[in-house]
């Protein structure tokens, strides 16, 4: 951990990871002239390894924010490969309380020569969202009464405000 993420939430910490580890991967997506479910993975891997490395997370944590940028991408891409709709609709609220880079990052994963192979990938297309894990800006729908989440930036999930339920799926339409 830097020095200076000593005065902020672990959370916080968290996120900054999540959105570093993305940008690498759509970084190297874009750069791979391969695209593969193996590339995707490689990348991955990458990722969590350079904020181990880094001392940004620690392994444990690289691994589960691994996981999680996994089941967010499959999400993203599925459903526009699937819908040809836009951000918008995926997110589920307007995209201009979103942070501009973010949304470009989440536009430029969604590339078609990107959507093509990622389609295949069905792995965590309908995992679950925890309480304690981290995920990407969208809303989420508490599995137990349907309360809404909003995330405009990326965040720890806390427990349903109106049932403390702890599973939510990605609202999608």
């Amino acid at each position: 951990m830097k020095k200076e993420d000593h005065d902020l939430d672990p959370v916080d910490i968290l996120g900054n990871a999540y959105e570093k580890m993305y940008e690498d991967i759509v970084s190297g997506l874009h750069k791979a002239e391969e695209k593969s479910a193996p590339v995707l993975h490689k990348l991955i891997e990458e990722a969590k390894e350079k904020m181990t490395q880094l001392g940004e997370v620690s392994k444990e944590d690289a691994e589960k924010l691994g996981n999680y940028l996994e089941r967010d991408l499959s999400h993203l891409v599925n459903y526009l490969a699937e819908t040809s709709r836009d951000l918008k609709k995926w997110l589920g609220f307007e995209t201009t309380l979103i942070e501009a880079e973010f949304l470009k990052w989440m536009q430029d994963v969604a590339d078609p020569t990107v959507l093509e192979w990622l389609r295949l990938k069905e792995k965590v297309e309908n995992a679950p969202y925890h309480t304690g894990e981290i995920t990407g800006p969208g809303t989420l729908v508490c599995d137990s009464c349907g309360e809404e989440l909003h995330f405009y930036k990326v965040g720890k999930i806390p427990p349903c405000p109106k049932c403390h339920g702890t599973t939510f799926h990605r609202k999608t339409t």
